[in-house]
């Protein structure tokens, strides 16, 4: 993959000037696929004054009206969170480690970079949306980082570790990794599968489908991998039937 395969994804997004500092973050980095998912009345004056040179990226910038719909072509959905809890991400990697392993996905494919409002962050079902989290290593004593300066960070090591201005050539190869929607199908009719042998008696079924597609979405798996991974759960259950 490129760096023209990752999007930033900016959810609920308040303050105009902050957007437009994105915007020029992102073009400084060689970012250019910027969504927005439920903004903040736009001034656009104030953005664009921001934008200084990206008004590009904010012209291209794509609407929605909820992260699934932003996300729904990319393999690898990324939340950007710096608060941890029993009901958030148990993952988390560091900018740097985060670019190094997105450098190493061979072939064209679509990874998103999501970012929450201002104040408040990502929410917690945008989070648990969301594939793998990442984080900035910040002073306890002041952990807030305004969000144009998260993205700037982000863009800057996903800068590097795609090569700088060498990175203008797609990666040769067939590896294309299962889109998100496909990976929620995916894991949906495995965890189908499973009810379905009586496999969930007790509540866990919601907590395993999130596990799973997880796991899916970070291994990379191809359309496929993913049909031959579908077809041995088929299997497991058809013979389990046979011999009840």
């Amino acid at each position: 993959m490129v760096l023209s395969d990752i999007v930033v994804i900016l959810c609920r997004a308040a303050e105009p000037g902050n957007v437009g500092a994105v915007c020029r973050a992102m073009k400084n980095m060689g970012l250019s696929r910027l969504r927005m998912v439920s903004p903040g009345a736009v001034d656009e004056q104030t953005l664009l004054a921001r934008a200084i040179h990206a008004e590009d990226i904010w012209r291209g910038a794509c609407f929605y009206d909820s992260l699934a719909a932003a996300a729904e072509d990319c393999s690898l959905v990324v939340g950007t969170t710096r608060r941890r809890g029993r009901k958030r991400k148990s993952v988390t990697l560091e900018p740097r480690a985060l670019a190094e392993k997105l450098a190493e996905r061979d072939g064209p494919q679509t990874v998103a970079l999501v970012f929450g409002n201002e104040r408040t962050g990502l929410e917690a079902q945008e989070l648990n949306f969301c594939s793998i989290a990442s984080h900035i290593p910040v002073s306890d004593s002041f952990p807030s980082l305004n969000l144009s300066h998260a993205v700037q960070i982000y863009a800057y090591e996903l800068f590097l570790a795609f090569g700088g201005e060498e990175n203008g050539r797609a990666v040769k190869g067939e590896w294309v990794p299962l889109a998100r929607q496909a990976a929620d199908n995916l894991t949906a009719d495995i965890t189908g599968t499973l009810a379905d042998l009586g496999f969930y008696k007790n509540p866990g079924r919601e907590e395993q489908t999130r596990f799973l597609r997880d796991l899916v979405c970070r291994a990379g798996l191809t359309e496929r991998e993913g049909s031959y991974l579908k077809d041995i759960f088929v299997k497991a259950a058809r013979l389990g039937s046979m011999k009840n």
